[in-house]
């Protein structure tokens, strides 16, 4: 009998497969390395190539440059394609995990943010809001990739993005307001605005979940009714599950290569926005798995719970600093800095995260 290598798309860092631990990849089992050095050649890119960044920002989408909003569809559809859409009634019908989703990404997030910016950026009122405002977007789409890789559950992240999603729309703008000008008031601080609608932040989001949610879901639907499930699932995603991570270090690339000028230029300034977004990163990613853990929640939830609260939307959070501040700005910096931190932290995060899988109670179903 024949026997390959499975590929990243036919099984997830540390997922049983036909009843053993199936051997990883080496796309995966160097992840990291893909990651490091998508962000190393991102940055010598936009050290290296005069007016690239002119380049990629010639076409945009929503604030977006247009490459960075393809690589972002690309990377989220294979996993949306993955999700199994008649089992989310299972999800929603959690509702330990939708309240403490809803706690921990719109209640403590912002507010520990808030709190990290003042600490950490007091006398650098420019990088301090630009915290705030990506403490304030939760993210909606590279978390989908974070919790595949640590084997979390799909159903549950697509439910937790697309809550997300709603309140982003409802709640962005009126907690821009309080965090940066109500509450500084009351604590005699300094005030700022932010000047965004909700019609901006729900065409962010239509674009980079909605068209890679409808585009998963029909290929679920059509696919199963055409193939049946089995031979959807064990044929055309293998097929399409690699390109998640192609798109996600063509994403990096671009991101780091659009921004690297202004990176390596201030590398003192990048430190200070560094160290509350460090610290942001472990504090939510920990509190979101201590609190699954203590609820009594499986693997595959408490990771998901934790993947969702610790990561951020900056692409959107990047295209209202620029669009309220200006490309320059020091908010737009802060946005800028965000991914460089958060993917080699959550990355790396993943890792612990299957690390700490033994802790659990085995699902059988």
């Amino acid at each position: 009998m024949t026997t390959h290598s499975p590929s990243h798309s036919d099984v997830r860092p540390g997922e049983d497969h036909a009843g053993s631990v199936a051997k990883l990849s080496t796309l995966d089992r160097f992840l990291p390395v893909w990651i490091g050095l998508a962000m190393i050649v991102g940055l010598i890119l936009g050290r290296a190539v005069p007016g690239l960044d002119e380049a990629l920002s010639a076409v945009e989408i929503d604030g977006i440059s247009l490459p960075i909003a393809i690589g972002l569809l690309v990377m989220m559809y294979p996993v949306l394609a993955k999700v199994r859409y008649d089992r989310l009634d299972s999800v929603t019908a959690d509702r330990r995990l939708l309240g403490s989703s809803l706690l921990l990404n719109w209640v403590i997030g912002p507010a520990l943010m808030f709190a990290l910016a003042w600490i950490f950026l007091p006398d650098l009122p420019e990088y301090r809001t630009g915290l705030i405002i990506v403490g304030l977007a939760r993210c909606i789409a590279m978390v989908i990739i974070w919790n595949d890789l640590a084997c979390g559950d799909r159903e549950a992240a697509a439910v937790l993005v697309a809550i997300n999603s709603i309140f982003q729309v409802i709640a962005f703008a009126a907690l821009g307001w309080f965090y940066l000008s109500v509450l500084p008031g009351w604590l005699g601080l300094d005030q700022a605005d932010l000047d965004i609608s909700a019609w901006q932040i729900a065409k962010s989001v239509l674009i980079f979940l909605g068209l890679p949610l409808l585009l998963g879901y029909l290929s679920r639907r059509l696919g199963e009714k055409k193939w049946g499930r089995t031979a959807y699932e064990e044929s055309f995603l293998p097929r399409i599950g690699p390109w998640a991570l192609y798109g996600l270090l063509f994403t990096i690339v671009l991101l780091f290569a659009l921004q690297g000028d202004q990176i390596t230029s201030k590398p003192l300034d990048v430190a200070r926005i560094a160290v509350p977004l460090l610290a942001y990163f472990a504090l939510m990613w920990g509190g979101g798995y201590l609190l699954g853990k203590a609820l009594g929640m499986s693997y595959e939830r408490t990771t998901t719970l934790a993947f969702t609260a610790a990561g951020n939307n900056f692409e959107l959070a990047i295209a209202v600093a620029i669009a309220t501040f200006g490309v320059t700005s020091g908010q737009a910096l802060a946005g800028v800095v965000g991914p460089l931190i958060e993917v080699p932290v959550l990355v790396g995060l993943v890792y612990v995260s299957l690390a700490l899988r033994n802790r659990f109670p085995h699902r059988t179903a």
